[in-house]
């Protein structure tokens, strides 16, 4: 690798500090999840909305600051796949995200030795900021991928509200993959997720982009697509391009060339990116808190949006037909290998980024 990942530690310091800034920062996101968005505001709104628009799919605005049309859901039970945390009803995606969602379930199974994914958040029926837990997921084309395997048995709705996130790192080292958790099928469901032309991104811990980066041996060409961020160490967050014709959507900024296991990588292996806030100079006045987005602050259509009809139903709406809605895993799961069983959990991490 061009840069020395050692020399990076060395620079950080001893482990104790890297433990206490790393406690530091959840600290921090924890307190900002928790804050009780006001009545008026486009969380609050977009939230309280439970189904979708009628009408032609479409991304409006940017991942961070947008809404959609025409969502459809991922139905919470297929042949490899299971959706998880129901109650907060973001299983609603561009019809081309959750189309992605099922194919990649069936070649994960197929071509990963992955026994079925479990689904996180994708969006809210109409897009937009959510209550808790994302600054992006707004337009669709977000979804969030456990990297725990579908056990070979359908959950209830119980389990799926209460089964704990498991982290895919070390409990006692900074930013190393645990590697009693970590198997090479997983390595193969990440490069599998970036092998698709249309994903244009997926969100991993940085401990997990480097253990990808020091360990694949296949082919590396979408090495690059895995992009190191903050949390992301039980799941990993899929991202996929504006689909053709979506005039609306506001696209991202192409991944840079290469592999990404180079200076952009170490740089997540420095205090820089863990470091508190500096404190205020004497005598100077405080920082106003973040102004709460509020729906005039997002593209004008999602104004427009948050008063469009409604679908009849829920099933009206999920990706397949209602007869999709309905089905609870008519086919059966095969059991996973003795290495991809569930493995011990540990306490829920807090692994959603503020930014993305």
């Amino acid at each position: 690798m061009a840069f020395g990942f050692a020399q990076a530690f060395r620079t950080f310091g001893k482990l104790a500090i890297a433990g206490a800034i790393g406690a530091g920062l959840v600290a921090r996101d924890v307190g900002a999840e928790q804050k009780t968005p006001s009545p008026g505001s486009a969380k609050a709104l977009f939230a309280g909305v439970s189904l979708p628009t009628q009408g032609p799919a479409q991304p409006i605005g940017f991942y961070a600051k947008g809404c959609m049309t025409g969502a459809v859901a991922l139905p919470t039970d297929g042949p490899t796949w299971q959706a998880m945390r129901l109650s907060r009803n973001r299983r609603w995606g561009n019809p081309a995200m959750i189309a992605l969602l099922e194919r990649f379930s069936q070649d994960a199974v197929k071509y990963a030795g992955w026994p079925g994914i479990l689904v996180g958040d994708v969006a809210q029926p109409r897009g937009g900021p959510m209550l808790n837990g994302h600054s992006s997921h707004q337009i669709g084309l977000d979804a969030d991928i456990w990297f725990t395997p579908m056990p070979a048995r359908r959950m209830t709705a119980e389990e799926r509200e209460d089964l704990p996130f498991t982290s895919m790192l070390q409990k006692d080292k900074f930013l190393t993959v645990n590697l009693k958790v970590w198997t090479e099928s997983r390595a193969r469901l990440l490069m599998l997720a970036a092998s698709y032309p249309e994903v244009e991104r997926i969100f991993v811990n940085p401990a997990i982009k480097k253990k990808m980066c020091d360990t694949w041996t296949g082919d590396r060409t979408n090495l690059g697509k895995l992009r190191p961020i903050y949390g992301h160490d039980s799941h990993f967050h899929i991202r996929i391009k504006c689909p053709p014709g979506a005039a609306g959507c506001t696209p991202q900024a192409p991944v840079p060339a290469g592999d990404g296991c180079d200076k952009s990588l170490a740089y997540w292996f420095t205090p820089a990116p863990w470091a508190p806030p500096k404190p205020p100079k004497p005598g100077a006045k405080p920082p106003k808190p973040p102004r709460e987005m509020m729906v005039s602050d997002m593209p004008k259509a999602c104004a427009a949006v948050l008063g469009a009809a409604s679908v009849a139903s829920m099933q009206a709406a999920t990706y397949g037909g209602p007869s999709a809605a309905s089905a609870l895993a008519a086919v059966p799961v095969a059991p996973a290998d003795d290495d991809e069983g569930l493995p011990d959990v540990g306490p829920l991490p807090n692994d959603k980024p503020e930014v993305q």
